[in-house]
């Protein structure tokens, strides 16, 4: 199991808020047979662990999405920029 918390300015953790939510039925019965089978603990846990993972899924893929934006050429350009000359300077390994 991946623990995930928020960290509040203070160091605090953020509680838990519990929330009423409408699931398909063959979801639940998914859900159950994992328990069962001691994969999570409990259904609450289940659903907390899909919903982080789709969100990291979407966050990644909107990253990826603007990385796609960028144009490689132009990116090595600017990392380049101001560097020429600077390159004799640094110390070899």
């Amino acid at each position: 199991m991946i623990k995930r918390m928020i960290i509040l300015q203070r160091g605090e953790q953020m509680g838990k808020t519990k929330v009423a939510v409408t699931i398909d039925a063959v979801a639940i019965i998914k859900i159950d047979r994992l328990v069962e089978r001691r994969v999570f603990a409990n259904r609450s846990q289940a659903i907390e662990e899909a919903l982080y993972e789709k969100i990291e899924r979407i966050e990644h893929r909107r990253l990826a999405e603007e990385c796609a934006k960028l144009d490689p050429v132009e990116e090595r350009q600017l990392a380049e920029e101001g560097m020429t000359g600077e390159i004799e300077t640094w110390p070899e390994y």
